[in-house]
């Protein structure tokens, strides 16, 4: 097979770098890993979001570099986070590995120059040993309410889904024969003795929901429904829909909100999975810190996506410096104590005076909307003065 032309490659400043956070050369790491991703000059678009000096993460696993001038490859070596994710959990067997963070434009092409951190091994420790699926009624069952194989739907559209013989249980909540709905859309059945990625194709619902909104692209979308115990893990034996086939009009009116969703004489929110989350890389609660500070945000299980671009389980980050949290339900202000961060940044150098002040970050969507449920960390506060000076008073 002859070797993919080269493609033009999207221009990336000299200075832009990338990297692990908390995760250092030769380090020892259990076989279930979180890892997290940082960028520097540069901002986070997702996959198909073409915008300048931009792109999405790529982590490279027991591999070397592909060829920078064609898309890197989509396998278990070459993993890619186009939904703007910053972080990742990945299972590693246990020995020697190799890991390396590639930046991407939108077509998942290296930027040039290449924006890349380096390769760096970890240690995998011996796993203990694997423990035993919940257990699952051999005639449960779970399927879609009202959504046959080959149904045309709206852009927009309401997908319910139901079970018989096994109880709905949050996330969290272990109980036998009980569990929750994960939705799969385009992506084939995960591995199912271990826990359901979270995901732009894998859609979680631990607080035992049975319904949500889903918007799609124009075009043919394979739907599937996979139920899971506490921990997000399938049950035994496996308790799945059939995998069926929708066709997504390419105009077609959205389908009315639920009354969940919606709010009298306001547009509906945007919904976050249940098990989103947004916190402070850094500092910490407590922190004394500089007054001229670099705050690094942290996003688990959503993505990353410039004011603007609308894309299902996304959003950006704000700031909030010295103030209550705003009213959750309409855009959030822009002003000196309301920072936006709408090209997808995950980090900001602030300047604040001396003196005790309040950090919260708080997720909106492409229209600096929070969510529903809201995606928003725990007020913290930090100390602003000489960190050297005051550990030496203690």
């Amino acid at each position: 097979m002859a070797q993919e032309r080269a493609r033009p490659r999207s221009p990336a400043p000299a200075a832009a770098r990338v990297s692990f956070i908390d995760l250092r050369d030769k380090a020892k790491v259990p076989a279930k890993l979180l890892v997290r991703f940082s960028v520097t000059g540069m901002e986070i678009a997702p996959a198909g979001s073409p915008r300048r000096n931009a792109g999405h993460h790529h982590l490279l696993i027991d591999t070397e570099l592909p060829p920078l001038g064609q898309p890197i490859p989509s396998d278990f070596n070459h993993l890619h986070f186009g939904g703007g994710q910053t972080e990742a959990e990945i299972l590693l067997s246990p020995g020697r590995h190799s890991l390396q963070l590639l930046f991407a434009d939108h077509d998942h092409v290296p930027h040039d120059p290449p924006v890349m951190s380096e390769k760096i091994t970890v240690e995998v420790e011996a796993a203990p040993l694997e423990k035993p699926r919940t257990a699952a009624a051999p005639n449960a069952r779970v399927f879609f309410v009202g959504l046959q194989d080959g149904a045309t739907i709206p852009a927009r559209s309401i997908v319910r889904f139901g079970s018989e013989n096994i109880a709905i249980a949050a996330a969290g909540t272990k109980q036998d024969n009980a569990g929750h709905h994960h939705l799969l859309v385009d992506t084939e059945l995960p591995s199912l003795d271990r826990e359901i990625p979270s995901d732009f194709n894998h859609l979680h619902f631990g607080r035992g929901q049975t319904e949500t909104e889903l918007s799609l692209s124009p075009g043919e979308h394979t739907l599937q429904l996979l139920f899971a115990d506490h921990e997000h893990v399938p049950h035994d034996p496996p308790v799945m829909s059939q995998k069926i086939r929708v066709r997504v009009e390419a105009t077609a009116a959205a389908q009315p909100l639920s009354a969940a969703q919606a709010a009298p004489g306001k547009p509906g929110r945007t919904p976050a999975p249940n098990d989103a989350a947004v916190y402070f890389i850094y500092p910490r609660n407590g922190a004394t810190i500089y007054a001229t500070s670099t705050i690094r945000f942290g996003l688990r299980n959503m993505g990353v996506a410039p004011a603007g671009v609308a894309k299902p389980n996304t959003g950006h980050h704000h700031l909030l410096i010295d103030v209550p949290t705003p009213p959750l339900d309409v855009a959030i202000p822009s002003d000196l104590n309301h920072l936006h961060f709408g090209n997808g940044q995950t980090e900001r150098k602030i300047t604040l005076p001396p003196g005790r002040h309040s950090l919260q970050l708080i997720l909106g969507d492409d229209q600096h909307v929070p969510h529903d449920p809201p995606v928003l960390s725990e007020r913290i506060e930090v100390f602003v003065g000489n960190p050297r000076k005051r550990s030496a008073r203690r």
